[in-house]
């Protein structure tokens, strides 16, 4: 005579259907999680405090200094707010030696470059690809679809502070005029 085995408990075939289960879902959704999130754009970044521009060592601009040591009609690069995937946001000192209330994004719009300031020339050409941009870094020549991404620029005791650019794009140039940003 042989004995049946006993039944094994619902409770457990259930766990452990529930613990398999779980877990390729688990390994799926984080499978999936880097392709669904390459359709997400970012968020816009930013808040109305705004961000202190940075050196590159990471200290605070202090404006007294900068505009002591450059000239009239300068850009200095810094670290600002992330705009077009970079931090890189150029301080524009105007010809009137005063910090101006806008700032530029250093990222060029084609691919990503970070575009130095000629001040010998009077304006920005991107090293990638030749794309050209004028001193408030309106798009003079391409290949590059759009100008340089703006941002707010304010004086606030001794530091440049840096926002998002609220309004239209005040540059005009014959290859790209639209007031709306693009960078928003």
């Amino acid at each position: 005579m042989s004995k049946n085995p006993e039944p094994v408990p619902q409770s457990r075939r259930l766990f452990l259907s529930l613990l398999t289960g779980g877990s390729i879902s688990a390994a799926t959704l984080g499978a999936l999680y880097p392709a669904i999130a390459y359709f997400i754009p970012p968020a816009g970044s930013g808040g109305g405090a705004g961000v202190a521009a940075r050196d590159k060592e990471g200290k605070t601009v202090v404006v007294s200094a900068l505009l002591d040591k450059v000239p009239a009609g300068d850009r200095i690069i810094s670290q600002g707010p992330t705009v077009n995937n970079g931090t890189a946001t150029y301080i524009v000192v105007d010809d009137t030696k005063q910090i101006a209330n806008f700032g530029l994004n250093a990222v060029c719009p084609h691919l990503g470059c970070v575009v130095p300031w000629d001040q010998g020339a009077g304006k920005f050409v991107c090293p990638c690809h030749g794309s050209e941009y004028t001193k408030e870094g309106g798009l003079a020549k391409g290949p590059a679809p759009y100008p340089l991404a703006l941002v707010k620029a304010e004086v606030k005791g001794e530091e440049v502070v840096f926002s998002p650019w609220e309004g239209d794009d005040f540059r005009k140039t014959d290859l790209y005029s639209n007031p709306k940003p693009w960078w928003v």
